[in-house]
């Protein structure tokens, strides 16, 4: 795992940049994910619309700038993208809380609760703010996912004073990022380019602007100070390190080589520490884009392997010379690697003529790749090197993921019966996760349960059980049968059906 961060102590103080919090006035609530929380400065009002200057890349002389090898002033950097940096304002409903959702009608006013407490939308609003930055001048902008993935309503204001409605086109919790469509905007907004992250080097100068605590158009500098951390903040981390000043409502904000190209999005801090700030780098932001834009999720390559870093012990132990590697440990059965061959002591040293280094390398460079497609691994197996084609499946969620519809796409029907499922090793599709109050948890599912059967129809995999479910007449019940976790016995459930 590469540059992975050494103690649990630092992990318990990692934090999401997260929306400034409000109140309805304006007094700071709290701030999701943060340490503690922290005041919010209100900002003036917006000045009056103006027109958006063209952004040019901003290049740097080390002769011109005046000084022998040093850059004097940031401020022409500064001028030429800051036009692009937007400020995301979101609105949220207060979400049910799970004890709420179980009150039978009536049960709140007989405890002197008001009718309908706890249901969705009673309560002020849940408001926040955090960055964003414009990469087309049709109005496309990138944030953070943390920052609009519970929001209801969300409201992009630009530098010059402008404010535009915006819709979420695509979303991708496992890498933190997120895509935005501002509603009515001209075709001639300020926009920043990609830059190539992988050309940095550590030391090399970035600049960040964002909006941190609602202070909009703030400018930071500092310098690249690691590559590819791994924060544990998901399973595809490769953060670039930066010292230059980011706190809470940074989040997706950019950050800028010195050229005025983005070369990260700002996403997290290490909470109680000044110079410590990790964003996503932005080769990663760009192999993203075209699902995001096309369908508003990512679906990912699998191989269907646990798989860990090949390390000098191991090595030994397996009478192999080479020192890096991903370490088969587990083959998932009827997984496109045990159809393959693959199997479990093979060391996997390259995925189509890439090295892999590590069990984190691994699952990055599959996960880039699209599902179905076909690719060459090379291995170590006994000391040999073989290589064996392998057809990618596509990732399924995994316990405690957030899923995510393709844009326009209606519920599935597990997700509208508040069942998460996954495939289960042994065969059948098993519950994950339950929502509270939904038809499943009426209907008794609870998580590690393996569904078998669905009405008259056997379930092997999720797909299967997703089409019988399908398949159902909206307002029926249901019979099920599952497989509790360690047992060979069966046991019946029943489900309504909800409307679709």
């Amino acid at each position: 795992m590469a540059c992975s961060l050494p103690s649990r102590r630092f992990l318990s103080a990692l934090v999401l940049l997260p929306a400034a919090t409000l109140g309805a006035c304006g007094q700071a609530i709290g701030t999701a994910s943060a340490a503690s929380p922290a005041p919010t400065a209100q900002v003036a009002a917006a000045v009056p619309a103006q027109a958006a200057p063209p952004i040019q890349k901003a290049l740097f002389n080390p002769a011109v700038a005046g000084s022998q090898g040093g850059i004097t002033s940031l401020a022409p950097l500064v001028d030429a993208v800051k036009g692009a940096v937007v400020n995301v304002e979101v609105r949220a409903r207060p979400r049910r809380s799970a004890a709420m959702q179980r009150l039978p009608p009536g049960m709140a006013e007989r405890f002197g609760l008001p009718p309908g407490f706890g249901g969705e939308g009673n309560g002020p609003a849940r408001q926040g703010a955090g960055s964003g930055f414009i990469i087309d001048a049709s109005g496309i902008v990138l944030t953070n996912n943390h920052v609009v993935e519970d929001a209801d309503q969300v409201r992009v204001k630009l530098d010059d004073g402008r404010a535009f409605d915006a819709e979420v086109m695509g979303r991708d919790p496992l890498t933190d990022v997120a895509l935005l469509k501002l509603k009515g905007a001209p075709g001639n907004l300020p926009a920043v380019p990609l830059g190539d992250s992988d050309a940095l080097r550590v030391g090399d100068a970035v600049m960040a602007i964002g909006n941190p605590f609602g202070l909009a158009s703030s400018v930071s500098a500092g310098i690249l100070s690691a590559r590819a951390r791994d924060i544990q903040a998901g399973p595809y981390d490769e953060f670039l390190q930066t010292d230059a000043a980011i706190n809470p409502g940074n989040s997706g904000g950019p950050l800028f080589n010195m050229q005025g190209e983005v070369v990260g999005m700002n996403t997290a801090i290490v909470g109680g520490a000044t110079g410590i700030g990790f964003a996503v780098p932005s080769k990663l932001i760009q192999a993203l884009l075209p699902q995001l834009k096309e369908t508003g999720v990512v679906r990912r390559g699998w191989l269907g392997l646990a798989v860990q870093d090949l390390t000098p012990d191991l090595a030994r132990a397996l009478g192999l010379e080479a020192m890096k590697g991903a370490v088969v440990a587990g083959v998932n059965r009827g997984s496109p690697g045990e159809r393959a061959g693959l199997r479990e002591e093979d060391v996997i040293t390259s995925v189509n003529g890439k090295p892999v280094e590590s069990a984190g390398g691994l699952t990055r460079a599959v996960a880039l790749l699209q599902p179905d497609s076909r690719v060459k691994v090379n291995l170590l197996r006994g000391g040999k090197a073989q290589s064996l084609d392998v057809t990618l499946g596509t990732r399924p969620a995994q316990n405690g993921e957030q899923e995510v519809l393709p844009r326009n796409a209606s519920a599935s029907a597990p997700r509208r019966l508040g069942v998460q499922l996954s495939d289960a090793r042994d065969g059948g599709a098993q519950v994950v996760a339950v929502e509270p109050g939904s038809p499943a948890e009426r209907g008794g599912l609870v998580p590690g349960m393996v569904l078998v059967q669905v009405g008259d129809q056997k379930i092997a995999s999720v797909s299967d059980a997703a089409q019988a479910l399908t398949a159902a007449k909206p307002g029926a019940a249901l019979l099920l049968r599952v497989r509790m976790p360690g047992s060979d016995s069966t046991l019946l459930r029943a489900v309504e059906v909800p409307e679709r």
